[in-house]
């Protein structure tokens, strides 16, 4: 068995069979591993996190070239519910409840489909309750009266009661608090160290990002341009000057192995 669980080959995407908005992205999420893509607004982050999970075509967008495996089968041509199935689970950027439902309505529609029985769904209810205590505090509520950060884990929660192989997350930070993202990305990492779930997240919040991250993709112009170790990006001044916001500092010592994959 292989250890690279998804793996991106050259992927082209386009919207409306005219809009160009990803040209050349690669990238791979091993099993167990959290991979961080960055870059700027319009770099084409969310594009790719579609692709990936088969959404393009509700946005009318199109995988026009490259390949896409997960766990060793090509999924360009899947549909969502049958990726659900396989494994892979997407957070929309946007916070996306169901409103007028309680948190623990919306908690529970993720395990549609999965057959599973009550004590089961029951069982993984009281995991995501531990790992969300405030959605615990908060299930009895309507969705769209609670926080935007009550919402996020509530998507994300109702992501994990699909039991993903591959969860993947695309801006979970967007409008949130400082310390409401520390405290999703710490529950992402308790998730990825203590149950082994492989994450690709799509992130502007750099800082945060490579914090968490194992393994970072930068993108630019639709295209992936530098990856590497997410200590080294995050540690490398040139880098962060560069493409994470950083201010240039003189280096000591031997710098952190970075990879050029656009021509760098």
């Amino acid at each position: 068995m292989s250890d690279v669980l998804l793996s991106v080959e050259g992927l082209a995407a386009t919207y409306n069979h005219a809009i160009r908005a990803v040209n050349d992205v690669s990238l791979s999420v091993r099993r167990g591993e959290i991979v961080a893509v960055l870059g700027a607004n319009g770099a084409g982050k969310s594009t790719t996190l579609q692709a990936v999970s088969a959404l393009l075509p509700a946005r009318r967008g199109q995988v026009a070239g490259g390949r896409i495996v997960f766990d060793g089968h090509d999924i360009a041509s899947a549909s969502p519910a049958k990726l659900v199935r396989a494994g892979i689970v997407p957070v929309l950027e946007g916070r996306h409840c169901f409103r007028s439902l309680t948190v623990e309505e919306n908690l529970i529609t993720g395990a549609i489909g999965r057959d599973a029985k009550s004590r089961v769904i029951r069982s993984d209810l009281d995991q995501v309750y531990e790992l969300f205590p405030r959605l615990k505090d908060h299930r009895g509520s309507i969705s769209g009266l609670t926080s935007g950060g009550e919402q996020q884990m509530t998507a994300i929660g109702r992501a994990l009661m699909s039991r993903p192989r591959l969860l993947v997350l695309d801006e979970p930070s967007m409008g949130l608090a400082p310390l409401v993202v520390q405290g999703i990305f710490r529950a992402l990492k308790q998730l990825n160290r203590e149950q082994n779930l492989s994450i690709l997240i799509a992130e502007q919040n750099s800082r945060v990002a490579l914090r968490f991250s194992d393994h970072a993709v930068v993108l630019e112009n639709g295209r992936s341009v530098l990856s590497g170790a997410s200590d080294a990006l995050r540690t490398h001044d040139d880098i962060k000057a560069l493409y994470l916001g950083g201010s240039p500092q003189s280096d000591v010592g031997e710098k952190p192995r970075i990879h050029a994959v656009a021509g760098l």
